[in-house]
This record gives structure tokens, C-alpha cells and sequence, in this order.
């Protein structure tokens, strides 16, 4: 089983970027976090992180024939990327978006979000925690389809 992993933007500056939020944690160690749960459930991964939505979109298309699924967070995507939900329409793989802080919590245009309608689910405020959620969900998922 492979899974994508894909960051949007302002993750790289994770550690920086509003820390009473997002924490102290950077976005190597989310990295490495992802890598560990991957490697303790033989999930073979790809990690990637972009600011740039066509980027992602690229990414996204990609993952056509080389993943079995996919694990997002849009960051500031989910709020306004049209493109990234169709995207993930596209390809049609099991995908499940993830936020680090709760986005229902949050300003109120942070609850709306485009690329969980072609989501499987959706995990939140959990921080990184919620990317082991999401993987194993997708483990789960993609196992009963074999």
C-alpha cells in the first residue's frame, strides 16, 4: 500500500507561523511523525508540501497509479481551492483531508472547505495526531477493497 501525503501552504513555516495554534513543531517533524506510523503499519509513503496550488493540483494528478490514496491538507486550500476538489474528483482515489487546529472552531469562512467534498472524511484538531488517524482509516478502507 502507498500513500500521498501532501501539505499546503504556510506549512513549511509550522513551528513559526502562529505557534499558540499550530504548536512549536516543525514541518520536518510532521514529516518524520508521518514517516514513523507509516513505517510501523507498511505503508510505503510520499510526503510532499507546496504554497502553490497548481503545484498540488500537479500532485494531486500524480498520484493517479502510484498511490492507493491520498492524505491532504489543504491549509488555506480548503477555504477557496475549487481546483484542488476537482483534483481529487479526477483521480478518484480513497482521500482524507487533515487539519492540525479544529477549522469549525476557528473564523467562520475556515468551516467551509472545497476538497472535503471529494473526501472520504474529514480529521481535525487533533494535530498530528490526525495524520495517523487519517492514515489508518485509509489502511482500513483500502484493505477491504483488496
Amino acid at each position: 500500500m502507498k500513500l500521498y501525503v501532501l501539505n499546503g501552504p504556510n506549512l513549511n513555516m509550522l513551528g513559526i507561523r502562529e505557534p499558540d495554534i499550530y504548536g512549536r513543531q516543525t514541518l520536518l517533524d510532521l514529516e518524520n511523525y508521518v514517516r514513523q506510523v507509516c513505517e510501523r503499519e507498511d505503508i510505503q509513503v510520499e510526503i510532499f508540501q507546496s504554497n502553490h496550488e497548481g503545484v498540488l493540483v500537479d500532485i494531486i494528478q500524480s498520484a493517479l497509479g502510484n498511490a492507493d490514496g491520498i492524505v491532504i491538507n489543504p491549509a488555506a486550500y480548503t477555504h477557496t481551492s475549487v481546483a484542488i476538489l476537482d483534483a481529487l474528483k479526477a483521480v478518484a482515489l480513497p482521500a482524507v483531508e487533515v487539519h492540525l487546529s479544529d477549522i469549525n472552531q476557528r473564523e467562520e469562512f475556515r468551516r467551509i472547505s472545497y476538497p472535503a467534498m471529494a473526501c472520504m472524511a474529514q480529521v481535525k484538531g487533533l494535530g498530528f495526531a490526525g495524520y495517523e488517524k487519517a492514515i489508518l482509516m485509509l489502511k482500513e478502507h483500502i484493505g477491504q477493497k483488496k
